[in-house]
């Protein structure tokens, strides 16, 4: 999926567990299926979950994320209503592998995508209570200062230029811009920064039984614009559950307008990078910005 991805198998990941951790020497490692693109994640045992990233890196910056993430998960344990990762250990690099890595705990569930729930109004007001909870935790006065989504979207005019032109033959991308020249200008009319996860892609969201029963992937989480975490509305849910959602997080027509937005900016960067690479994940993107394409011709 990236250029220079790192490659490791599962005798390389018992070598390392073995290595580093022996008291788990007897576990066996599986390759959980995942369409994530960050890292490559191992089953060790029934409870435990491994965590290798797949991009290269300066060590001490890539060890240093994977710390910080762990500290993001510990803020999250008990308060939100769903589970959320819960840190067991960080690897170190080792043999065949050049970077740390992180152990989790397991939970259990099945993404959403696979789990079909985007029909459900059940879920759909469970992703909104996940969402309020988070939004109701103490930002400490700090405020979103990452390049990344969350902040001005018009400062991201120029990425989602480039990306409409790799895409031409793929989607609509003159409706898309038309779409996006909207979008853009829409204002912020006071709203302050809150808790949010980032990265609400149907593959960090665990069903079971058709609720939401666990949010995974919590290394985004910052403060940033509320609408950020809308993007559920248009990679996973159908109308009547986006309704739904709304209505739960009593969303007014310019927090909607900004959600539109950063699912935009989320979706049309994937679209084309994925395609051959990622499938799933490029398909997610494609059912995104038709979602929003249908709703503005609603």
């Amino acid at each position: 999926m990236h250029p220079n991805q790192l490659e490791i198998e599962p005798e390389t990941v018992q070598d390392l567990v073995a290595d580093q951790f022996p008291h788990w020497r007897g576990l066996a490692v599986r390759p959980v299926t995942s369409h994530g693109t960050v890292n490559k994640v191992f089953r060790l045992g029934e409870r435990l979950v491994l965590r290798f990233p797949l991009e290269p890196g300066p060590p001490d910056e890539k060890r240093a994320w994977l710390v910080a993430e762990a500290d993001l998960a510990r803020s999250l344990l008990g308060r939100m209503p769903v589970a959320t990762p819960v840190p067991v250990a960080l690897g170190e690099p080792g043999r065949g592998y050049p970077l740390a890595w992180a152990v989790y705990g397991w939970l259990p569930g099945t993404d959403a995508a696979t789990a079909s729930v985007g029909h459900s109004h059940q879920f759909a007001c469970d992703v909104a209570a996940f969402v309020q909870a988070l939004r109701r935790q103490d930002t400490g006065g700090r405020t979103f200062d990452g390049p990344g989504r969350g902040g001005s979207l018009s400062s991201h005019d120029e990425y989602v230029a480039s990306c409409l032109g790799r895409s031409r033959g793929l989607i609509d991308v003159e409706a898309l811009a038309r779409l996006w020249g909207r979008l853009r200008e829409t204002p912020r009319a006071g709203a302050k920064d809150v808790w949010t996860h980032g990265d609400l892609m149907p593959g960090n969201l665990l069903a079971e039984d058709g609720r939401l029963v666990a949010v995974i992937d919590v290394g985004g989480l910052a403060p940033a614009d509320p609408a950020l975490d809308l993007m559920p509305a248009w990679n996973l849910m159908e109308a009547g559950p986006r309704r739904a959602f709304r209505e739960a997080l009593a969303v007014d027509e310019t927090e909607w307008a900004r959600g539109q937005g950063w699912a935009l900016v989320q979706a049309i960067g994937c679209l084309y990078y994925y395609r051959v690479t990622n499938p799933v994940m490029s398909a997610t993107a494609h059912r995104t910005l038709e979602a929003l394409l249908d709703e503005l011709e609603q």
